[in-house]
């Protein structure tokens, strides 16, 4: 994984403020996240092999995230120190009652992995099969993380490249046609493409017209609904997601990319692969918190089978 590592903020409120409104919380928390290292820790706890190139902060923030990948069996010979940024935080606020969140990401150190760090940490992608990459790190770190891996990352001529464009913003053609899965949520393909992903069928179309601008695949998360996927040459299809009670969806969607990576990576179809990080994304939201609530590779063994 090639991306962010944050130290999130939580607080539990009775619901989420309003502009200007000052709410008391029930409860604080501090816990691990970050897109890229959510991703990370996931596939991790399923049993992939898992190398990380980010960048911390030389504060208490990241001295104690060197130790939980650690932790996590994570290699950490590519986490980088920032000698002048702090450490990436998320001040996060969850609704009590149903479990939705407002996340900012105030990026700190990760603003500071440059395409120079990638370069300089291009054995642990030639090494790998898979590379994931987000958008809370520099837009042209991620670029140059997905031309090495092209390159020659990957035991078969070339990593995988899984693209999470999240927080969403404009993107270059070159990185989306580097990119071999695509992975925006509902809400950022319909700001990336400025068209409505409201219902299922409308999700389908952006998927596809998605594919024509250069990803070889399409998911596109749709929260409890499920998610929509569609590969070069086919139609879209719908896979629908378990329903249930959510405690906190915080994290959710990166459980579901880092279980996406691992079936991918184990030559899962996608189809299959879908169903079941979309399965292992549901069991996160069961509990509170990020990481936390991601579950081991023995909670989902029976997801894990061929």
């Amino acid at each position: 994984m090639v991306g962010s590592a944050m130290t999130d903020l939580v607080s539990r409120v009775p619901r989420l403020p309003g502009a200007g409104e000052t709410l008391i919380g029930s409860s604080f928390s501090i816990g691990f996240g970050g897109k890229g290292s959510n991703q990370a820790v996931m596939a991790a706890r399923l049993g992939a092999k898992v190398s990380v190139v980010v960048k911390l902060g030389k504060d208490v923030f990241g001295e104690n995230y060197l130790k939980n990948y650690q932790e996590q069996g994570i290699d950490t010979s590519y986490v980088l120190f920032d000698e002048t940024r702090f450490s990436g935080v998320a001040p996060i606020a969850v609704d009590d009652n149903t479990g939705q969140n407002s996340i900012v990401i105030v990026p700190g150190a990760n603003d500071g992995l440059s395409p120079a760090d990638i370069r300089a940490s291009r054995s642990a992608i030639d090494n790998a099969d898979i590379i994931i990459c987000q958008l809370e790190t520099p837009i042209e770190s991620t670029v140059e993380a997905f031309r090495i891996a092209k390159e020659g990352g990957g035991t078969k001529g070339g990593a995988m490249t899984i693209f999470n464009p999240a927080p969403a913003r404009e993107l270059p053609e070159e990185l989306l046609q580097l990119t071999d899965v695509f992975v925006p949520n509902e809400v950022e393909a319909a700001m990336l493409l400025e068209k409505s992903t409201t219902t299922v069928e409308e999700a389908m179309v952006v998927a596809l017209d998605f594919l024509e601008r250069g990803p070889k695949r399409v998911i596109i998360t749709l929260g409890s609904r499920g998610a929509v996927f569609a590969s070069q040459g086919e139609p879209a299809q719908f896979v629908p997601a378990q329903k249930v009670k959510a405690v906190d969806t915080t994290g959710a969607g990166d459980a579901f990319v880092g279980s996406l990576a691992y079936f991918l990576g184990n030559s899962f179809p996608l189809k299959t692969a879908v169903e079941r990080a979309g399965a292992i994304a549901t069991r996160s939201v069961l509990k509170p918190g990020t990481q936390t609530s991601f579950p081991y590779r023995d909670e989902v063994k029976e997801l894990l089978l061929p």
